[in-house]
């Protein structure tokens, strides 16, 4: 590991400011994918700017939106009660995040930031029509993920942007299910997230385990039909998305076997979205 310099801000004006400042400087949430890099010295920042001061580590609930601050560790919603009854899909997707002890260190805010196509969390965030809230040297807004995320590591951040919290609008009921040869080692060959919206009355389903990133199946969305779609609704949803889905073939799977595994896991992510009772 080259060495760098390591920073702690004590506010969020000062890291921006300190990120703008220090050309190459790298933001430090959980680590979980950062400490690895900095070690194989696959980035060689000279400055690290530590976000472990900042009162980020926060699980606010308004009504049905849960607003979730970028340094909570993923444990914590792990271990909340209402995430798990309200966000089933999210609850799921955390919980396919490597160990127990990584999930003590992972952050959400982290994860995005970082975008990798495998994600656990990236498709979910998707069909749950989640934003990220961004604050940098302009200020702050606010990006839906499905913009957020450009491709495979590459995001809307600028150099000295950082993500303050994501917004889930409502409780939905949804689903997340993944193929892995090694379900505690491996990254998924396909995952598939669907939830419904009880306020706009539609479906989103997302695709993730495939490069360059997770992506929306619009589509296979909008062959559901109703809060509780019936066994002809979810066939053709399921033959919608592995018709329009774009698939690649790696060292993990065929293209061929992707295909016919998203539209399994889809139907069958579909069927227990519907089993959800509503919150």
């Amino acid at each position: 590991m080259a060495p760098f310099e390591l920073v702690a801000p004590e506010s969020v004006d000062a890291a921006v400011a300190t990120l703008r400042a220090a050309g190459g400087a790298l933001p430090l949430a959980g680590g979980t994918d950062l400490l690895p890099d900095l070690d194989a010295g696959r980035v060689d920042p000279r400055r690290v700017v530590s976000l472990r001061r900042l009162p980020w580590r926060t699980l606010d609930w308004t009504g049905d939106s849960l607003v979730v601050g970028a340094t909570l560790p993923l444990r914590r919603l792990e271990a909340d009660p209402d995430v798990r009854r309200r966000f089933p899909g999210l609850y799921a997707a955390v919980r396919a995040v490597g160990s127990v002890a990584l999930r003590h260190r992972a952050t959400l805010g982290g994860n995005l930031a970082r975008a990798a196509p495998a994600s656990d969390l990236i498709p979910v965030l998707l069909a749950l029509d989640a934003e990220v809230e961004v604050v940098g040297p302009a200020g702050a807004r606010t990006v839906p993920v499905d913009a957020f995320v450009l491709g495979s590591r590459r995001t809307d951040l600028g150099p000295a942007d950082l993500i303050r919290s994501v917004r889930l609008p409502e409780s939905r009921p949804s689903a997340y299910l993944w193929q892995r040869v090694r379900p505690s080692n491996d990254i998924s060959q396909v995952a598939v997230a669907v939830a419904y919206s009880p306020s706009r009355r539609d479906w989103r389903v997302a695709m993730g385990g495939v490069p360059p990133r997770a992506t929306l199946l619009s589509g296979a969305a909008d062959a559901l039909e109703g809060p509780r779609p019936d066994d002809g609704s979810i066939r053709r949803s399921a033959e919608r998305a592995a018709r329009e889905a774009a698939l690649v073939a790696d060292k993990r799977a065929s293209e061929e076997y992707r295909r016919r595994l998203l539209g399994t896991l889809l139907a069958r992510a579909t069927r227990a979205t519907v089993a959800v009772e509503a919150p």
